[in-house]
């Protein structure tokens, strides 16, 4: 997809569901001087053109018990189907993010684990049927910072 420009009101909602997804859109309108429906409108539209892809509400892995993050490189065996790779990584549920990458390794995971030794079963048991020659687990000691892409236009 193409680079999109947005106006005045566009970036405003943008900022403002990029913030806190669950900004009513009256509190936005009010806050751009607009109806309520306008801004109905124009999510509606960001939608259809896909430059909003969703909304999510973020838990807090540790009020649920999973209370270690970790990432791993993964190297999949030479010649084997990347995408079945992903599907069967794509299993396991502690594994909340995979990104195909270049360089040293094929996959880059995120793995959320309750303990140390989870992840040592996850990576030994779960993971060592899967067409993988090594990884490398790199643990989170904490998350430094999280945000959003700035939504502007050049």
């Amino acid at each position: 997809m193409s680079r999109q420009y947005f106006d005045k009101l566009d970036l405003t909602i943008l900022n403002a569901l990029c913030e806190n997804a669950r900004t009513p859109y009256l509190e936005i309108a009010r806050d751009y001087g607009v109806s309520g429906a306008a801004v109905h409108q124009r999510v509606q539209r960001l939608l259809a053109n896909n430059v909003i892809i969703g909304s999510h509400c973020d838990v807090d892995p540790t009020t649920i018990g999973f209370n270690v993050v970790a990432y791993l490189g993964i190297c999949a065996r030479p010649g084997s189907d990347i995408n079945k790779l992903v599907d069967e990584i794509a299993k396991i549920k502690e594994i909340t993010e995979c990104h195909i990458v270049t360089g040293r390794y094929d996959l880059i995971v995120k793995l959320n684990a309750r303990s140390n030794s989870d992840i040592l079963e996850i990576i030994q048991e779960r993971m060592r049927p899967l067409e993988i020659v090594s990884t490398e687990t790199m643990v989170s000691f904490r998350e430094a910072f999280k945000r959003p892409l700035p939504v502007e236009n050049e």
